[in-house]
């Protein structure tokens, strides 16, 4: 049985930083993909930034040059790193796996004041 489970989020004013982490368990974990979504008030949820097994990444364009993805293989953990944040990063932060099916972490909050 796969899980994950996110830490790191919390409040934190304009042009700050936090670094949410994602703890994956299970036996034989290896997924091909594990992301970062997130879902503010109201809004769809959004592909925040990819990590795959080919060490490629991705970021969508509101987040490029401020979050920084990254995974500890050793660890089966990947973080984001994000910094200079904007109240426009207000949400409810997801991590998610794909091996064979969907696996999703129940979501940390970060909320960002100005």
């Amino acid at each position: 049985q796969v899980q994950l489970v996110e830490s790191g989020g919390g409040l934190v004013q304009a042009g700050g930083s936090l670094r949410l982490s994602c703890a994956a368990s299970g036996s034989f974990f290896s997924p091909n993909i594990m992301d970062w979504y997130r879902q503010a008030p109201g809004k769809q949820r959004e592909l925040v930034a990819r990590f795959t097994r080919g060490r490629s990444t991705n970021y969508a364009d509101s987040v490029k040059g401020r979050f920084t993805i990254s995974r500890d293989n050793g660890k089966n953990t990947v973080y984001l790193q994000m910094n200079s944040l904007k109240p426009e990063d207000t949400a409810v932060y997801y991590c998610h796996a794909l091996w064979g099916t969907d696996y999703w972490g129940k979501g940390t909050l970060v909320t960002v004041s100005s």
